[in-house]
């Protein structure tokens, strides 16, 4: 049957290739960017290049910064744990393994959250496959929330990168400047989660998500205002959002739709189902039956020869869900027979291939503007 799965335009960037162009460009060798002394990317947490057109005349800073390639696309699934991956690994989903949201390790058959199970001991040694894109290349910073340091996710994203944590935006803001300018010929990462952490709470439509996009646009002007002549800066995000009430949310209880599914991973816009022994083409034709009219709903077999995932390797297929189940609608799926429903008071969603969960800012500036 066809799909009818979105394609990315000709031409389109990756959020994948963004590190690589960067560190090129500090030896003059970028497609992409003109050279720099030293390099930012800066990655704000889920801000879409639709949330922020959207929304333009409350960040006229990075609005007013996008060239004519403004933009780039992010990995499926779009969500924070494989976007990061492949953003500082250069890596494929399919290459460094790190699938979604929460992913199934199957040595264990236990769904794992990939953000936190490496500090509960659930995700071994060499989970994640990659090696980080400028691990003992250049001088390589982190500046990110003082939480992260020494977490299992950073040490396995950014590899030997000096961590500098400072729990407030424009003091982390100063800190990234500071580095780009003392040492050249650096890579500095910096991370603002907080615009996410709101849009989850709030939704990205809601007054406290323009008051904080606000605050992100402003460190991104102080950024570059810091910053020495010669640093080239990039604003990036890992994936964008989509406001999803409680009366859109789909749950898992009605329609027998759990019916044969073992484990259920992803996240709520796009689940990987992981089917009891058997019983895969059975959950793959009832899913089909009853959500194909607002979600792609594919095979692991589908979604890998479609090459959603990039290249897969062999041990990572396990990994994927007998299932996918990426929404289409502005729909949330929920199993409700968790006792736990924190979940269900989100409002902001991400993880599924439409463009306003894909789609990305990609801004240039300083040595990097209108590139």
């Amino acid at each position: 049957m066809s799909l009818s799965l979105p394609a990315d335009p000709p031409g389109a960037r990756s959020l994948t290739d963004v590190v690589g162009e960067m560190t090129a460009a500090l030896d003059g060798r970028s497609t992409w960017f003109p050279p720099a002394t030293s390099a930012v990317v800066f990655v704000i947490d889920g801000l879409g290049a639709r949330n922020l057109a959207a929304r333009s005349g409350h960040a006229r800073f990075l609005a007013q910064a996008g060239g004519r390639r403004a933009v780039c696309r992010t990995v499926f699934p779009s969500t924070t744990a494989s976007a990061l991956t492949s953003l500082l690994t250069g890596a494929s989903v399919g290459t460094h393994g790190i699938v979604g949201y929460r992913a199934r390790v199957p040595a264990t058959d236990d769904v794992v959250n990939q953000l936190r199970g490496w500090d509960a001991g659930h995700l071994p040694p060499g989970w994640q496959r990659a090696t980080p894109s400028s691990a003992g290349e250049r001088p390589f910073f982190a500046v990110s929330k003082s939480e992260y340091a020494g977490t299992g996710f950073t040490a396995a994203t950014l590899g030997g990168a000096e961590f500098h944590g400072e729990d407030d935006l424009t003091q982390r803001v100063r800190a990234a400047a500071a580095l780009a300018s003392r040492v050249p010929g650096s890579l500095t990462y910096l991370y603002a989660p907080e615009l996410d952490a709101i849009g989850h709470r709030r939704g990205w439509e809601s007054d406290e998500w323009v008051a904080a996009l606000e605050r992100v646009d402003a460190a991104a002007r102080d950024l570059e205002a810091a910053a020495t002549r010669g640093v080239g800066i990039v604003v990036t995000a890992d994936h964008g959002m989509v406001d999803v009430p409680r009366h859109r949310h789909v749950l898992l209880t009605e329609g027998g739709l759990t019916d044969g599914v073992r484990h259920i991973g992803g996240e709520p816009r796009m689940l990987h189902l992981y089917a009891s022994d058997t019983e895969a083409d059975a959950v793959l034709t009832r899913w089909r039956h009853a959500e194909a009219h607002r979600s792609w709903v594919l095979s692991r077999d589908e979604a890998i020869e479609a090459g959603l995932f990039g290249d897969v390797a062999d041990d990572v297929r396990a990994r994927i869900g007998d299932v996918l189940v990426a929404a289409r609608a502005g729909i949330a799926y929920y199993d409700d027979r968790e006792a736990d429903k924190g979940a269900q008071r989100m409002i902001g969603q991400h993880g599924s291939l439409t463009d306003e969960e894909r789609v990305v800012p990609l801004l240039g500036l300083g040595a990097f503007a209108r590139s």
